[in-house]
């Protein structure tokens, strides 16, 4: 086979770092590989951050390209997919800033009151639900800090926020996911 042309299940068995470093040397289908592998999780974190399912793949797509010009910086240090992730979370929060400046300083409102009504244990248990339960900000930096791995200090670095204001956006929104997620029935707390 020609070095520009290798059997999509040759790559398909291939680790993300020899994709990665056959995408360097120009082999598109390398890239291909790893966006195949790839490109749901991106686009499901981008989801999650607040994109809704048109902007996530606009996102995604644009990630991967600023990945494929970039993939000679990829190392192999870290799993392809954090590193793709961490892209696209950079450019979803340029975008929201680009856009309109988000109130990540203002306190969040209190979640609404629940009208009585029991939520089902199915629908308790929907993280992604959950997670749109939050306020923009609160989501914003729970999905980067816990789903695109910032460390907080990135993330406020990234959001031009400080520091205190991202601990106290994960502390608070990780708590009112757990409150949201935590069974209500007592038979289900004792299992």
């Amino acid at each position: 086979m020609s070095d520009n042309r290798r059997a999509p299940r040759a790559l398909a068995l291939m680790d993300d770092t020899g994709l990665a470093a056959l995408a360097a040397a120009g082999e598109r289908a390398a890239f291909g590989e790893l966006v195949r592998r790839h490109g749901s999780a991106v686009r499901w974190l981008l989801r999650r951050m607040g994109a809704d399912a048109a902007l996530a793949d606009d996102l995604a797509q644009d990630a991967f390209l600023a990945a494929f010009e970039h993939v000679a910086a990829y190392r192999g240090e870290g799993g392809f997919d954090a590193w793709a992730k961490r892209i696209a979370a950079r450019l979803y929060c340029k975008r929201r800033r680009r856009e309109a400046r988000t109130e990540l300083m203002a306190e969040p409102p209190d979640p609404p009151a629940e009208s009585g009504m029991q939520v089902e244990a199915e629908a308790r248990l929907d993280l992604d639900a959950a997670l749109r339960r939050l306020p923009a900000a609160m989501r914003l930096c729970v999905a980067l800090c816990h789903g695109a791995g910032f460390s907080h200090a990135e993330a406020a670095a990234l959001l031009d926020v400080p520091l205190g204001t991202v601990k106290s956006h994960v502390r608070r929104g990780l708590d009112r996911l757990k409150a949201h997620l935590a069974p209500t029935d007592p038979e289900e707390t004792r299992r």
